[in-house]
């Protein structure tokens, strides 16, 4: 491949990246992927089979059942948190217009209590896509909501109604200050986006048709406690990521080429030495893309082995591949699950007789404690995710030091000639500066255990794992404007 055409391809994967063919979603709670999320959450509508919808119904129809049968319900006839104690409805028997009321009451009181996110307001596509994911979370039957839960969220997102949500003051284990803003627009309440317009929540409701939530049983704590909005931006950052990816394996190449490197480190023999996985992978890419470059030519002035930056970038994108697969699979899971406590299991029945065992099962299925709140599992891969990314930074600022370099590339200093001055010397400082800026965030581990304010009592340990998502996607932002520096250097050299 000849060096132009090489730049070409990579311009050009930078062009079908940006592109976006618009098309209804759909969503049923059990095969939606962190690219529908992100379709969603870049305007494209949904679309909802009735048979989700349906189970949406039998669900909530298992918890009303629980509660006739005089259950303990968190969140619905129990308070939340330390107030886990307090009964708040009685709804042993039949749902007289008088419990309907309390019940609404409380549920009301319990999202403007928890509307208390801080900071500046939320980016309106990561808004649509959380609202994108817990629709699909609510698709499982797990959280137990009413029907009209599910079809205001359908409607906020098909007639372009996104609330206006803060963007700080999730600690983790349910975004609760954050959904909750969500909650208050449902029932007419504080201010949305409605079709590019800011308004009021009621007037814009009005607008688009859409009447309000009265909210029931326990839609007020299945609507602000989950991970929604972490998952939200979590589905952005993969997305942003594998675009990283794919086009961080052309850039490495363009850059091999302008530095006439070595290619030894590619050939398959080499990868065989040591076969890991993701290196086999990696190498064999990269063969591809330099398939017919005058790289695999001889060369009398071409060094024996390149700076460390280059030889070792295939095990570095063999390692993001391998990360950002994991991380994939994983929040595919969170999104097609529920997240909720109390959970609904619809159909299930008691496997034990042992009393503990049995309680909360009732006809058609069971309302049961659960933890499933707790994120770990695809937070600490996200984790490992910015780790990978913060190596992977440091080298590709490396690259860009040593193409500077005539020591490694014997052509001018800084890539100039006799009628430029500094040429591209002081693009070095940003990447620097960007470099620093990403190592310094991305080797930390945000979901390391902070204290929880006291009256949460039974909340005590509480992760900042909405940092863990948000932090990857930042970092991508910040190698892009890399990529923009890479991209003058390879057009010198042969442009």
């Amino acid at each position: 491949m000849r060096m132009n055409s090489l730049f070409y391809s990579t311009m050009g994967a930078c062009v079908l990246f940006s592109t976006t063919v618009m098309a209804d979603v759909a969503l049923n709670g059990r095969d939606a992927t962190p690219q529908m999320i992100v379709r969603v959450a870049r305007g494209e509508a949904v679309t909802v089979e009735k048979d989700s919808l349906d189970k949406v119904a039998k669900a909530y129809a298992v918890l009303l059942q629980g509660a006739k049968e005089g259950q303990e319900i968190y969140g619905l006839t129990v308070g939340v948190g330390w107030n886990k104690d307090r009964k708040m409805v009685d709804a042993t028997g039949e749902l007289t217009p008088e419990l309907m009321e309390a019940s609404r009451e409380f549920n009301e009181g319990l999202l403007r209590a928890h509307s208390v996110g801080v900071g500046p307001d939320t980016d309106l596509t990561v808004v649509r896509a959380a609202m994108a994911v817990r629709l699909n979370n609510i698709l499982t039957g797990g959280p137990g909501v009413q029907p009209h839960v599910a079809e205001i969220l359908i409607a906020f997102l098909n007639k372009g109604i996104t609330p206006i949500m803060p963007s700080r003051g999730s600690v983790g284990q349910a975004d609760m200050t954050l959904l909750s803003h969500i909650g208050l627009a449902m029932l007419g309440e504080g201010e949305v986006d409605y079709q590019g317009r800011r308004m009021p929540a009621a007037e814009g409701l009005k607008a688009a048709g859409i009447e309000p939530l009265k909210p029931f049983g326990k839609d007020g704590l299945a609507i602000l406690s989950s991970n929604a909005y972490a998952a939200g931006l979590a589905a952005i950052a993969i997305d942003d990521a594998e675009r990283l990816l794919s086009t961080s394996r052309l850039v490495y190449a363009l850059s091999l080429e302008g530095l006439n490197g070595n290619v030894s480190p590619l050939l398959e023999d080499v990868a065989k030495l040591r076969p890991f996985p993701s290196h086999l992978s990696a190498t064999a890419g990269l063969r591809t893309l330099l398939d017919g470059s005058y790289l695999w030519q001889v060369d009398d002035k071409r060094i024996l082995q390149d700076p460390l930056s280059f030889r070792t970038a295939p095990y570095l994108l063999g390692s993001f591949a391998d990360s950002l697969s994991r991380i994939k699979e994983l929040i595919s899971i969170q999104i097609n699950s529920s997240d909720d406590n109390p959970g609904i299991v619809l159909g299930a029945e008691p496997q034990s007789d042992l009393a503990q065992a049995k309680r909360g099962y009732v006809e058609g299925g069971a309302v049961l404690s659960t933890a499933n709140f707790e994120p770990l599992p695809w937070v600490i891969t996200f984790e490992e995710l910015g780790i990978v990314l913060a190596h992977h930074t440091t080298a590709s600022s490396e690259r860009v030091l040593k193409l500077n370099n005539p020591t490694h590339t014997k052509l001018p200093r800084y890539l100039g000639t006799e009628n430029t001055h500094h040429a591209f010397l002081v693009v070095e400082a940003p990447l620097m500066a960007l470099a620093t800026e990403n190592r310094r965030w991305l080797s930390r581990p945000p979901s390391t255990p902070a204290r929880s304010p006291a009256a949460l009592k039974t909340s005590e340990r509480m992760r900042l794992m909405l940092s863990s998502a948000c932090v990857p996607r930042s970092t991508t932002a910040s190698r892009s404007c890399r990529w923009n520096c890479f991209m003058p250097h390879r057009q010198r050299i042969y442009g």
